[in-house]
């Protein structure tokens, strides 16, 4: 059974991990996390932990970890199917059925009528030789074998072979539909004009699979007659109220849509004269075309190995960008922006762009779009705005800049913390008292749409603050001690401090560094003690900084040297590059500890163990390089 990955997701957030492994182990709550003995190795003090905002577990003893599907399969050595299969009864969500997509996909075929020869008989004289009967017959495309064992059988003069009824498959009749309409391209001069006016290369026109459809009102009727039921299933055949069929897609250049996989599952339609409204049209949604889901340009962008990925408004914006060489560009199918497609871009890259027109309509549309990311941004994700000149679409951006120039503006566009603060501040009069805490009201408002969990909604708090003089950075008291020395070196582990220092909320990036690194580091006893108050942290970044350095009272001589080494102010002002530099050194620490403790495990389970997390970071750290 395939199961898709956002059913899995989708029970996994429904599963509360502490519930289900309390049933199993007695956790008692410790800091941030549940603790108690490990059930996969005998220990008598607890080292196994688990994380309900993570969804995730860990043991400190024998390094085994997961989340709840995991724990279930090596709990009780089930495989995976079975599970999940529990996982889904319990949740309420409903796993794939194996034949259920199968019988949505066929409709039936219409059979052709086709009337065979008349034999007579007795007289063999009188019989139409067998080649002349299967020749006859094949004339009229029936395949007539398995009459063929007696070539002197009798016929019912008044008998009418059909061929045999046959189930027709969707996306088979969607790809026939595609080719007619590339061989139809050819016919139409108009048509070709108008891709060559656009700038589009016979081998642009050939990657997109571009075609035309005639404008006579049946030209699918007449080029499928057998599959008027399908057609008619995908909308692509419509009735009148009057009761006559009409084809959809009329006189229009044609943008085959594929899905994912490459499969054809619908079709825009691009009207020719720009009097006939509306100017476009895609397929009405069907069971293999849902047009809130999509994304025109995914497959393609996946095929060519895009990096990069950029959202748009139209189809010939993502084959414009293509052709001059930036292969990451998508478009929504005529909708609006949703969690479903910037959930899907996510997917491709953690960090991707949005373009917008400069006036009034593509800033509402920028504004909607925001609100709608702001739940989507988990720590790790990074969304930028790129606001387009005006009377420029991408199409006519990139024809006018070049490639070199165009590149650059894209990558000029302002993270999401530049952009809402420009966006905000541009509504109100921040020389005023008044002003600003409108500004910081509006914020808040936005900020309570992050990820309760994530740790970017106290940065951005943080970073509006300080660029409206409503806060003071946190400066070390520095210790003139003569014994220290100013050639020491800097590890990653002092930045890693450093970070947590001025960025507290951060912890949640490091929190299962603590099971592999060395608990005679400096930065482990800064861990346990965030562990420990880090659900009691004030909101205000400045008065948690203040209350971790309380908390950390015995280490304050270490780190005032620390903070003054690394002046970690400078290297974190943007809220984005704060949280990417943080997940940076959480990583690379765990891989670093993790081959420490690999050198000399306590027991092959151990060794098992940390070789599972070592494959799996080391996964996520090449994600992260190409990203």
């Amino acid at each position: 059974m395939a199961i898709p990955q956002h059913t899995i997701d989708q029970i996994l957030d429904r599963t509360d991990i502490v519930d289900l492994i309390g049933q199993r182990v007695k956790l008692k709550k410790t800091g941030r996390t549940y603790s108690g003995c490990c059930p996969f190795h005998q220990e008598k003090s607890p080292s196994f932990h688990v994380y309900r905002d993570k969804q995730y577990y860990h043991c400190f003893g024998c390094q085994a970890n997961g989340n709840a599907i995991r724990f279930l399969m090596d709990i009780d050595s089930r495989n995976f199917v079975d599970v999940m299969k529990d996982l889904s009864n319990q949740t309420g969500i409903e796993l794939p059925k194996d034949n259920h997509d199968n019988k949505k996909l066929s409709y039936k075929r219409s059979p052709q009528q086709v009337t065979t020869p008349q034999i007579t008989q007795p007289q063999q004289e009188q019989t139409a030789p067998a080649a002349s009967i299967q020749e006859a017959l094949d004339d009229h495309f029936v395949d007539m074998d398995h009459y063929m064992d007696d070539p002197f059988a009798q016929f019912d003069p008044s008998f009418n072979i059909q061929e045999q009824v046959q189930e027709g498959n969707l996306y088979d009749l969607l790809e026939n539909v595609a080719q007619f309409y590339e061989r139809q391209l050819p016919n139409s001069q108009k048509a070709q004009n108008y891709f060559k006016q656009r700038g589009l290369s016979t081998q642009t026109i050939q990657f997109w699979r571009l075609g035309y459809a005639p404008e006579d009102w049946q030209h699918l009727e007449k080029a499928f007659p057998q599959d008027i039921e399908g057609l008619k299933q995908l909308g692509l055949i419509r009735s009148s109220d009057s009761g006559r069929d009409f084809d959809l897609l009329r006189e229009r250049v044609i943008f085959p849509i594929r899905d994912h996989k490459g499969r054809v599952v619908g079709f825009g339609g691009r009207a020719l004269n720009d009097e006939i409204k509306p100017k476009y049209i895609n397929s009405p949604d069907s069971e293999v075309f849902h047009k809130n889901q999509l994304l025109y340009g995914l497959y393609e962008g996946r095929k060519l190995k895009a990096n990069d990925w950029l959202m748009v408004e139209g189809y010939m914006d993502v084959i414009a960008l293509q052709q001059y060489g930036i292969n990451g560009a998508v478009a929504t199918l005529g909708t609006a922006s949703n969690a479903d497609h910037l959930t899907t871009l996510f997917k491709q890259n953690s960090r991707i762009t949005i373009a917008f027109d400069g006036d009034a309509a593509g800033q509402k549309a920028a504004r909607r779009t925001l609100e709608i990311a702001l739940p989507l941004l988990n720590d790790g994700r990074e969304l930028k705005f790129f606001v387009l000149p005006n009377e420029h679409d991408p199409d006519s951006l990139i024809r006018r800049e070049g490639l070199e120039n165009f590149q650059k503006l894209l990558q000029q566009a302002p993270l999401l913390s530049d952009f809402v603060f420009a966006h905000l501040t541009g509504q109100h009069d921040v020389s005023t008292p008044e002003g600003k805490s409108l500004v910081m009201g509006e914020l808040r408002e936005l900020t309570e749409l992050l990820p309760k969990h994530g740790s970017f909604r106290y940065l951005l708090s943080q970073s509006f603050r300080e660029k409206l003089g409503l806060g003071k950075r946190f400066t070390p008291q520095i210790s003139h001690d003569a014994s220290l020395s100013f050639n020491i070196q800097t590890k990653d582990e002092d930045f890693a401090v450093a970070i947590l220092m001025h960025h507290p909320f951060l912890y949640i990036h490091f929190e299962e560094l603590r099971a592999v690194i060395d608990q005679n580091e400096l930065l482990a006893k800064i861990l346990a003690a965030l562990n420990l108050v880090f659900d009691d942290l004030p909101d205000d970044q400045e008065l948690a900084t203040y209350y971790v350095l309380g908390a950390c009272s015995s280490y304050s001589h270490e780190l005032a040297d620390i903070m003054q080494r690394t002046n970690i102010q400078s290297l974190t002002q943007a809220p984005e590059v704060a949280d990417k530099l943080a997940k940076e050194y959480a990583l690379g620490l765990q891989e670093k500890y993790l081959r420490l403790k690999l050198k000399s495990p306590i027991s092959l389970i151990e060794s098992r163990n940390l070789r599972q997390q070592l494959n799996e970071l080391t996964k996520q750290i090449s994600l992260r390089l190409l990203s």
